[in-house]
């Protein structure tokens, strides 16, 4: 999530690079039976087909996951699933079309007959009419699939699916977690202004503005409750991967700084301005899979109900950002900020008071 460039491409150059390396064992078992069958040339060793194919996947998924990004970001938020998948595979079939250019020229100078083996089984160049039909129908259907698994992806967010592929949310799982809950301020006001099917579309130009600013940010959507998000870092990740405790303060910010830029496009289109109020804590929760029918990872414990009783006491105290001063004191602030402490707190549902603080630029 640090680096969504680098994750777009990484994942479709891991992805197309297998899927080639399946495509040239396909093609070359099959070249093999062919020659043992009726008495022709053997096709030859499979390993220098294996590392064309690799090199192929490498530049193909590099192009593809480039493209991917930057569609996703600025041209596909407003499409339908259907429409995405469409477009993607017919980018996918147009590359795959130029690759294929590229190595039906640069076969014969390599004298790499074996690359498409095929083609040494042909009386001519005819046989690449039916090398490029297999080719495009295998790159279709790889297309439909990682699309389709990116988007699986995105439903339970990053880095989720392969641990839910292994099991690693079967059983309960404690993490070190932080907690924003983020509500929008005069919810009510601006819902009876704008009537609900506007306001519904204006909280979702609000969630896509947070969305762009979560990669930067190292942050994980846990839950969208009405006009409420509620965000989370996982804060040991891996030994490699520990998020910095300042980017869960910092997250909030950016996020004003988002909705700053496109203050034109929602006061123009609405009349209004997103302004949220935040909760933040940390803690430990327990993490598990919950769900058959619809499956979804839950986060349960204290730590949970304190953020989101933090931000319930915001309008209380006139303030917009609420931090437990529990976590505040792990937290390393660059300088900008203001802080005020508002001392012991008795929150709703709590038998014991809780120290909080306000943070402002």
């Amino acid at each position: 999530m640090k680096y969504p460039v680098l994750s777009y491409v990484g994942i479709q150059v891991g992805f197309w690079s297998a899927a080639n390396n399946l495509m040239a064992i396909i093609i070359h078992l099959h070249s093999q039976h062919v020659s043992d069958v009726f008495g022709l040339p053997s096709p030859g060793s499979i390993i220098p087909v294996i590392l064309f194919s690799s090199t192929v996947g490498i530049i193909f998924g590099a192009v593809l996951g480039t493209c991917d990004y930057y569609l996703e970001r600025f041209f596909f938020r407003r499409m339908v699933l259907g429409g995405i998948i469409l477009l993607k595979a017919i980018l996918s079939i147009l590359v795959s079309c130029i690759v294929l250019g590229i190595v039906s020229m640069i076969a014969p100078v390599l004298d790499l007959p074996y690359l498409l083996p095929v083609k040494s089984l042909s009386a001519g160049l005819a046989s690449w009419r039916y090398t490029l039909g297999i080719f495009i129908v295998f790159y279709l259907v790889m297309t439909v699939l990682i699309s389709f698994i990116n988007q699986v992806n995105k439903k339970y967010g990053p880095g989720v699916l392969l641990p839910l592929l292994f099991g690693k949310y079967r059983d309960p799982l404690e993490e070190m977690r932080v907690f924003m809950f983020m509500d929008l301020k005069s919810s009510t006001a601006i819902a009876e202004s704008l009537g609900h099917f506007r306001y519904s579309s204006f909280i979702r130009d609000a969630f896509d503005d947070i969305n762009l600013v979560l990669p930067t940010y190292q942050a994980e959507i846990y839950q969208y409750v009405g006009d409420e998000i509620v965000v989370s870092w996982n804060i040991h990740a891996n030994a490699t991967n520990t998020v910095p405790l300042s980017n869960c303060v910092l997250f909030f910010f950016a996020c004003q700084d988002q909705f700053l830029k496109r203050g034109d496009y929602y006061t123009a289109r609405y009349g209004f301005f997103p302004a949220f109020k935040a909760g933040l804590h940390m803690g430990m929760v327990t993490a598990v899979e919950i769900g058959d029918i619809k499956r979804d990872i839950a986060y349960h414990g204290d730590t949970i109900n304190t953020a989101a009783r933090i931000q319930s006491v915001c309008n209380q105290y006139e303030k917009e950002f609420l931090v437990s001063e529990r976590l505040l004191e792990k937290i390393d602030l660059r300088p900008g900020f203001k802080i005020q402490s508002l001392g012991l707190i008795q929150l709703k549902g709590k038998s014991a008071q809780i120290g909080i603080a306000s943070i402002e630029r």
